[in-house]
This record gives C-alpha cells, structure tokens and sequence, in this order.
C-alpha cells in the first residue's frame, strides 16, 4: 500500500499521503499545502479528502487552504463541530481513495472527537493505522490538552476514555499493522514518545507502558498522568484557530513579508507592543543585537519555542532574520497561528548599525574558562528537568527555559552568574528574555553541557530517595 510519511523535525509532525489509481489523501496537514499539492500532481492525481484526526493544538493545520485550492472534502471524526464544511464521520464509516479504503475509528481520549484511520489495501487487507495522538510510538497523547474547552470534563475522565478506546479499538487490531502517529520525540502533546515514527503494532504492545495487557484503568490513568508538566499556553488558541478558522497562509505572507527602513522599524517598536523577535543563530546574536530583542533562533525547535515563551497569538512581531530567511520565517510562525508580524528589518543587524543606531550583547565565555570559574558565581541550568536530573553540575539550579516566564524572579539579579542549556541555543533564548526584563549580569556558556562535558567540572545526577 503506498503511504507516505511527511515529517517535519522542527515541531516533530508528520503528516501522511496516500494515493491510489489517481485519487489521494491528506491526513493532518500542516499550513503550508503547496507540498501536497505538488506530490499529488507529480503522481497525476487528485487530492479527494483531507483526513484530521482531531483539533490540534500544537499547530494550525492546513486543512482549508487545502480545501480551497483542491475542492477536496475535510473529514473528522464523530462529536467534532467546526465552524466550516466539512464530513463527520460515523464511527466505522469507510472511505473510498481509489481502491484503498479509509476506515475511520472513534477513539476518545486526547480529545472527544479523536478518530483514527485505518487503512485497507485493495486486497481488502488491513495495512497499517494512522492515530493521530491517540497512539505514539511508545507513548499516548495526554488527556489534559482540550478539556478545559470542553466544560468540566476532567484529564481524568478523558484518560479513562482513552484506556477505553486503546482496549475496544486499537488493540484487537492484527500485529502486524503499521502505526503512522502524528508527532515523534520534541512534541508536547506526549511525555515519553520515541524517535522512531512509526512501529508495528504487535511491537507497541510488547514495549509500550500505555497498551499493557494486563493494566487497569486505574492503573493506566495515575501513569498516564503522572509527571506531567503544564502544557504550553499558546496550545488552546491553536485549536480554537483549527475549529472556527483562520486567514490564508498567502494573505498571512503578503501582510508579513514587508520590508522596514532601520527607522520605520525602530519608530513601530516603540509606538506599538510589538515584539522584537531575532531569529538569527545564537552565535551572531550574543555578539550584537538590538537591545530588548528577543532571540529563538529558526535553527532549533523554533515554532513551539515561540509559542510557548511569547504565548499569545494575537501578539504583533518586528524580525530580525538571515537574509533569504523571511518567508520561511513567516511560515514557520504561521504553524503556530503566530500571523500578525508588522515587518522585517531591511538589511539585518548591518543597517541597523550604519544607521546609527545602538547594540547590545552578552557576556559568553567557553566551556573551559566556565571550567576554571563556575565555583565562583551561581550556575543557572535552563535545560528541562529530566535532564537537569540525569546529570547537572554540582549546586547548579535549574530553572527550566519553558517556565521562565514564572520563574524568572529566582534569577540572581545583584549578582553575576552563570547560565547554560544542553549545546547553548536556550540559554540564549533564556539570556535575551532576561535582558529584555532588566537583567544584565548572566554569563552565557557556550556550547552548554556538550561543551562542559569535556572539561573538568564536577557533574552529579539526581537520586531518588527511594533509590538510597
């Protein structure tokens, strides 16, 4: 059966293509449709449905500009109630593409209209299952990401309806289908998901804590539940984008992709409450950038970065990028419904200069003279805990980059310190946020622990007590 995987490493998606005597499919797509429409073409044939599995909330799906430009039918599962056109299906309901067929299964769970796909070959064969978040790849998708849109429903009822579905749909199924779930390791919408992006299903059963046979449903909502960390905030505005609407990624562009004058730039960002976002690497903003930027560089986790740190939508942005970067930029933001950038700055951090205009930076030092002084000052970890608890420098604290916004205030104000990620782009990130508070006295690492790794400082690991 001809099912492609289309992953995108930056917020860890994947979306899938199908195709079928000159007829295909789209399942989840993101916002930029143009690749699915070329593969489509190149294969002579015609997208005829667009498959979501449910309302994300880690991105905007591409779903109606694929419509539009395509005529295909969107398709969700049953309980879901967008404000647009579109085929809920009846639990059980089959779909044609050619002559595969497209079973979908009600899964409730991660969200009430949570469907997954089934996928049957022209044998009448079941070839393999497409679940969206209900099923990772050694994981399930947490149950606390939609509830709170949803009236009273709890994360604990939800983790029940997931067990639910696990048990009455997804584990009958043969072995040997192929599982092609929504998100690898890096998303935020599981606590334990694999690099790998997809498996069999009889191997999942063997190694996944979720689809043990002989786990209660008590059980499986404390471990399901257990450890996790709030979910980013910008994750409800994504999924009321996917259900009412949003603009056209083309008018999004046009709107975004202006080019600012040093001057014009510098008179919106004061005039307005515009973010100055300067998505260059780490290396050249910590020599020189614009004073109370903010720095999430475009070669990282860039999307979900933004929207967990900046977390409003609706904030308007000025950029900072690499010349040739701007619509990719753009797009990018575009995924996590991050649409009203006011402008670019024509000519980067360069013209910004010659028009005379001021810079900052900060303070970065190598790994080896860290080495020779980090006794001396506070160390700051800003990596997330598990890795914090794996292996940290001995009287390091750690305040995890994603809840800077609540904890900035543990930060060492009237002293200098010492702050570090894993290889040096979120502490970076972290640095900027806190010179744009009024903080100026950090000391950036570079590389992070890869690099401290290499050197003498005394690291530790956390230690259970229950291990002791």
């Amino acid at each position: 059966m001809k099912v492609e995987q289309i992953y995108t490493g930056c917020i860890a998606h994947a979306a899938y293509y199908i195709e079928n005597n000159g007829e295909a499919a789209i399942f989840d797509p993101l916002r930029e449709v143009g690749p699915y429409i070329d593969r489509a073409t190149a294969d002579g044939a015609q997208i005829k449905y667009i498959f979501e599995t449910h309302f994300h909330a880690d991105f905007v799906s591409g779903h109606l500009d694929l419509a539009q430009k395509t005529g295909a039918s969107i398709v969700y599962g049953p309980t879901a109630k967008p404000d647009f056109e579109a085929i809920i299906a009846t639990d059980g309901q089959e779909f044609k593409i050619g002559n595969y067929t497209i079973k979908a299964l009600h899964t409730p769970g991660h969200t009430l209209e949570s469907t997954c796909y089934l996928l049957i070959d022209e044998n009448g064969n079941p070839h393999g299952i497409i679940t969206g978040d209900t099923l990772f790849i050694g994981d399930v998708g947490r149950p606390d990401l939609a509830q709170k849109l949803v009236g009273d429903l709890t994360e604990e009822v939800l983790a029940g309806y997931l067990y639910d579905s696990l048990r009455t749909k997804i584990m009958p199924l043969s072995d040997n289908l192929i599982v092609y779930p929504n998100h690898g390791a890096g998303s935020a919408c599981g606590k334990n998901m694999s690099k790998e992006t997809t498996d069999t299903l009889g191997n999942q059963k063997k190694v996944n804590y979720a689809l043990r046979a002989d786990m209660t449903k008590e059980e499986f909502i404390k471990e399901l539940l257990d450890g996790l960390t709030p979910p980013p905030a910008y994750f409800p505005q994504n999924v009321l984008l996917n259900i009412k609407g949003y603009a056209s990624l083309e008018s999004v562009l046009k709107k975004g992709n202006v080019k600012l004058s040093p001057t014009d730039f510098k008179a919106l960002a004061q005039q307005t409450q515009a973010i100055v976002l300067d998505v260059r690497h780490e290396n050249d903003f910590v020599k020189e950038h614009i004073p109370s930027s903010i720095f999430i560089g475009l070669q990282g986790q860039f999307a979900p970065w933004v929207g967990a740190l900046i977390r409003d939508v609706q904030q308007p942005l000025l950029l900072i990028t690499p010349e040739g970067k701007e619509e990719e930029t753009l797009i990018r933001l575009s995924r996590v419904g991050f649409d009203h950038t006011l402008g670019i700055l024509d000519g980067g951090i360069e013209a910004w200069k010659k028009a005379g205009f001021e810079t900052d930076a900060i303070e970065t030092v190598s790994p080896a003279t860290f080495a020779q002084d980090y006794t001396n000052k506070p160390v700051i970890d800003a990596r997330r805990p598990g890795e914090y608890q794996a292996e940290h420098i001995e009287g390091a604290q750690n305040i995890p980059l994603d809840f800077i916004n609540e904890l900035y205030q543990e930060v060492p104000k009237e002293t200098s310190f010492y702050i570090h990620c894993a290889g040096g782009y979120r502490s970076v990130i972290l640095s900027s946020i806190l010179k744009a508070r009024g903080y100026h006295n950090m000391i950036n690492v570079a590389e992070g622990m890869a690099g401290i790794r290499k050197t003498n400082v005394k690291l530790t690991a956390f230690v259970c007590p229950s291990q002791l």
